[in-house]
């Protein structure tokens, strides 16, 4: 989670050629789209049976299944669709979007939205967004001496709105940032990340914003974190310096709201933070990680095979760190894997079938162990 455009980005800016697509096509003549279900899926790529394309230019990522799997909620900067930064989006599970059909917004419109996700009724969503602090989008730094960084709004808050886009309750208002926020697979909390100690740590609440309570306490940027199946466990990314040098640039870059995301690992926990141990040692950038069906092993997504930053794919490991395993085979980039709540489905966002260009769309494949 969090500022998915950025990280993209990161790998965009240097030029690679794609995997060819020689399958033939079926089409939406509903939308009009063009939907390669075999093409999509590249000869290595075994977990996936059956993959369709959802949508079709800008930056588009964080797609997260209602609890009854029939919608999808998600973040766009879609230039066609009338947005100047990430807002958030509405879409049936069967649905596909053209750049001329845009699909229902969800929130406001104003400032920069994040990391968007139903409760447990399906009729609301939480989502964080800085429109309090501004109506229009907060300035997007890439760069500080020379790295790749990414901002840490303190502007943040966390909203719950209905399907409509009508906010019905502010469930952050604390100082400094509050965003990522995610809900149980069992109904009953929260777990988001939060600069209120002074760090970027994990904190869960109830759905209504009461009790909440601090998980993490270890210097680093500990952030995108998502419930096991049964609400028991905990797994998220985290920077965690350890040098000297790196503590120093770590609190320097944080004091300027920023945060470098180029070395990260994984780590998991129990949901009140007790067991926390380290599940990878990879090297490079592994984060937006998500818990298997099975809530035994993780999905995530990482560049630890990469020597100059790209691709990034999908890899399964198990929660005790063992049988790596690489799931995606993508010369570009493969992120935010979500398995749908019935364990058939998983959206991922990819830099697959974009023509070389730059836009990163929301794929939908079904799953096979």
């Amino acid at each position: 989670m969090k500022s998915h455009y950025l990280l993209v980005l990161l790998v965009l800016t240097l030029s690679f050629s794609c995997k060819n697509d020689t399958s033939k096509a079926t089409t939406d003549t509903t939308s009009g789209a063009t939907e390669t279900y075999d093409s999509l899926i590249y000869p290595e790529e075994t977990h996936f049976k059956s993959m369709r394309q959802v949508t079709y230019g800008g930056d588009n990522a964080e797609a997260y299944w209602s609890f009854d799997d029939k919608q999808l909620v998600f973040q766009s900067n879609n230039k066609k669709w009338d947005v100047d930064c990430d807002q958030m989006f509405l879409m049936d599970a069967n649905e596909t979007f053209t750049d001329s059909i845009a699909p229902p917004m969800v929130s406001t419109g104003k400032g920069r939205t994040t990391c968007s996700y139903f409760m447990p009724d399906n009729k609301h969503i939480i989502y964080a967004s800085t429109h309090l602090g501004n109506d229009f989008c907060p300035e997007t730094p890439l760069r500080k001496n020379g790295k790749y960084i990414w901002p840490i709004y303190d502007s943040y808050d966390i909203f719950v709105a209905d399907l409509e886009g009508n906010i019905v309750q502010q469930l952050t208002n604390e100082e400094g940032y509050d965003a990522e926020p995610t809900v149980s697979p069992q109904g009953d909390k929260i777990v988001f990340t939060s600069t209120r100690s002074g760090d970027l740590e994990l904190y869960t609440m109830n759905l209504d914003g009461s009790d909440v309570k601090q998980i993490t306490d270890e210097l680093g940027y500990d952030g995108g974190a998502f419930f096991s199946p049964d609400g028991t466990k905990i797994i998220f990314r985290s920077s965690r310096p350890k040098t000297e040098e790196e503590i120093k640039e770590y609190k320097d870059l944080l004091a300027e709201g920023l945060v470098q995301p180029t070395e990260m690992e994984l780590y998991i926990c129990n949901a009140d933070g007790s067991d926390l141990r380290q599940l990878t040692d990879l090297g490079n950038a592994n984060w937006s990680p998500f818990f298997h069906p099975s809530g035994e092993k993780i999905l995530f997504s990482s560049n630890f095979e990469s020597e100059r930053g790209f691709p990034f794919n999908l890899y399964l490991i198990d929660i005790d760190g063992k049988n790596l395993k690489r799931v995606t085979h993508s010369e570009t980039f493969d992120a935010f894997p979500v398995f749908s709540n019935d364990g058939k489905y998983l959206a991922f966002s990819s830099n697959r079938n974009n023509g070389g260009g730059r836009d990163t769309n929301l794929f939908i494949a079904e799953w096979q162990d």
